[in-house]
């Protein structure tokens, strides 16, 4: 597997998001060739949490929750959970500062969930707003295409959100996932294990996705045709493909609903490293701590203001993801 590709599946293996790997589960996304994709606010920028409804909970609205999802008794930690805490924080907008985005998550609460279960959702939904901010603090791997660097930034996502959340929550918010994330980081290992032949390959790989259930080989599955989709974005801004004949391919191939996502995602990808374009020149060119705090607060939210470190760490490795 070549660099580019591995670095795009590693995208894929830990999301996007402060830096690429705190995005939520939302549809189609697609980072850029340099691996510095705009970054997730606080709320999700397009439209709403992958597989939810408009009411928040996948299948049919708020009672959705009420009425079970598949998973344990409670009736709040139910499969969808993570979607409709995403839809809440979506539905809440950007804010200046998680505080701010905290208090408005008091008025929506009760058109996400059930009257029975909105003084908890709200509370969780609270932790889960530091535990995005928390994400946004973390570091990014040194080398994208280490598979040990990112099986490290895994451990480091396990253990924050740990420290927001007790096991009954966890499990709720990320088991399966986590389940999906090392089939793919164990699928990466093998494929850059040198000492395997050919066939060992294989049968390591089918002896992975012998591991996963019928759901969970379906929702990998997904994840490669996300990887798809980063190659095929990668690919149009290395080609300098425009717009028009983008959303021609995407839609043809894709659907004209996700062709419109990636579209938006695009302009804010290019967006984001404008800005950041800006102010890495800024800085290269001023010692000056105040002048440079000032551009910042000018060109970057609260949220945002966390996450570039993480992104001028990434370009700063030598065209990782590009090769």
């Amino acid at each position: 597997m070549r660099k580019g590709a591995l670095a795009l599946v590693a995208c894929a293996l830990l999301g996007a998001g402060a830096w690429w790997w705190t995005q939520p589960d939302s549809s189609l996304q697609a980072p850029g060739a340099s691996g510095t994709s705009a970054p997730e606010r606080l709320s999700p920028p397009g439209g709403q949490a992958h597989g939810s409804q408009p009411g928040g909970m996948p299948g049919s609205g708020p009672a959705a929750v009420a009425h079970g999802m598949g998973g344990g008794a409670d009736p709040l930690l139910q499969h969808g959970l993570r979607d409709a805490l995403e839809a809440l924080l979506h539905a809440a907008g950007d804010a200046p500062d998680p505080q701010a985005l905290k208090q408005r998550l008091e008025g929506l609460v009760g058109q996400h969930f059930p009257p029975e279960l909105a003084t908890r959702a709200l509370a969780l939904a609270r932790r889960y707003v530091d535990y995005r901010v928390a994400l946004g603090q973390l570091r990014a791997p040194a080398d994208l295409t280490d598979p040990r660097a990112l099986r490290d930034a895994l451990a480091a996502r396990q253990k924050v959100r740990l420290q927001h959340f007790d096991d009954d929550e966890y499990d709720a918010l990320f088991a399966q996932e986590m389940t999906l994330d090392q089939s793919m980081l164990a699928r990466l290992e093998i494929e850059r294990n040198r000492q395997l032949t050919p066939e060992q390959k294989r049968s390591a790989l089918q002896s992975t996705e012998a591991m996963l259930d019928p759901a969970e080989q379906a929702l990998r599955a997904e994840a490669v045709v996300h990887v798809g989709v980063a190659q095929q974005t990668a690919a149009f801004n290395a080609q300098g493909v425009d717009d028009a004949t983008r959303h021609a391919l995407r839609s043809a191939q894709h659907g004209e609903e996700a062709a419109q996502r990636l579209a938006r995602l695009d302009r804010e990808e290019r967006d984001w490293n404008a800005r950041l374009d800006q102010y890495q020149q800024a800085q290269s060119g001023t010692q000056d701590a105040a002048r440079l705090q000032q551009l910042r607060a000018q060109l970057f939210s609260p949220e945002e203001q966390l996450r570039i470190e993480g992104a001028l760490a990434l370009r700063a490795q030598p065209a990782a993801a590009a090769q």
